[in-house]
């Protein structure tokens, strides 16, 4: 069975947003679009009441994804499109749509007037677990934002891709995030930023005359430790333009501020199976929430 580009949709405008990226991303992959809206337990007494039968939400669920699919057939020719209603844990029903997709587009809330998202609690909860690429996609996203300026200096679709920016541990780099985030650049026909960030020197090397020769051994260093985890990438994508970010500071921080004229962003999210339940990382967690452009968050072992 062929593997999809699925969108969870919603009657919310983030959710919309989503979906239209979904089907953009289907398109460059060559891939369905699945559209799904999970409709949760209903508890009896809320069954009883008439204005909230589960007839009536049924007839709704199924309004809403033939609309959304027909509006995304008109706008983007030649889409293939499935639409679908299940009914379960929203968060749990998502972790197993995503299992089956190439990858999981959600809507995520914005916060007003700052760039970046307010997590709803089924966002979160399906970036924590899902064992598949989840992009979080802010209100308002539009094709356009995901592009240069054209000639003109007008925000337009038909010019080229800002750059995929990838988040990256050099210490535990994984080749399942390495190759997403190559595979998203070469796709659009852009440069990847991969960022790296280290920390700087302990205090108790400040205020010796060597300080400065120790931060620029230290900073050839991480370069030279980013560009041979990037090598072997390069060969395998040599029409992508990499562009090797090594900046000293709190890595958080460098992202957030390497990603502002970014396409995609894509940062990973490490896999871990015990009692304590799911942890999806400081530096994915701060991406989440403070970065303004669509945010792919990729499981890895």
């Amino acid at each position: 069975m062929s593997r999809t580009v699925t969108v969870g949709l919603d009657d919310s405008p983030e959710s919309r947003a989503a979906a239209e990226w979904a089907a953009r991303e289907a398109l460059l992959r060559g891939l369905p679009l699945k559209i799904v809206h999970v409709r949760g337990p209903t508890p009896g007494h809320v069954a009883r009441t008439p204005l909230l039968d589960p007839e009536s939400h049924r007839n709704w669920a199924q309004r809403l994804t033939h609309e959304s699919a027909d509006g995304i057939r008109l706008r983007h020719p030649g889409i293939e499109v499935i639409t679908e209603q299940l009914t379960g844990t929203v968060t749990g029903v998502l972790c197993e749509a995503a299992g089956s997709a190439e990858l999981l587009a959600l809507g995520s809330r914005g916060m007003g007037g700052f760039s970046g998202f307010m997590l709803g609690s089924v966002s979160l909860g399906v970036v924590a677990r899902a064992e598949r690429p989840v992009v979080l996609v802010r209100a308002g996203e539009q094709a356009a934002d995901e592009h240069e300026m054209d000639p003109s200096g007008v925000p337009s679709a038909a010019a080229p891709f800002r750059p995929v920016v990838l988040g990256l541990d050099i210490d535990r780099p994984d080749d399942t995030l390495l190759d997403f985030a190559f595979d998203a650049a070469a796709r659009r026909k852009t440069a990847l930023r991969a960022v790296h960030a280290w920390p700087e020197p302990s205090a108790s090397f400040h205020g010796f005359s060597g300080d400065a020769r120790l931060h620029g051994s230290l900073e050839r260093g991480q370069a030279a430790l980013l560009g041979k985890v990037l090598r072997p990438w390069r060969q395998k994508f040599p029409d992508v333009e990499v562009l090797e970010a090594s900046r000293c500071g709190s890595a958080p921080q460098v992202l957030v501020n390497d990603s502002r004229d970014a396409s995609l962003v894509v940062v990973g999210r490490r896999i871990r199976r015990h009692s304590f339940g799911a942890h999806i990382g400081h530096v994915t967690h701060s991406a989440l929430h403070h970065i303004g452009a669509p945010v792919a968050v990729v499981a890895h072992t």
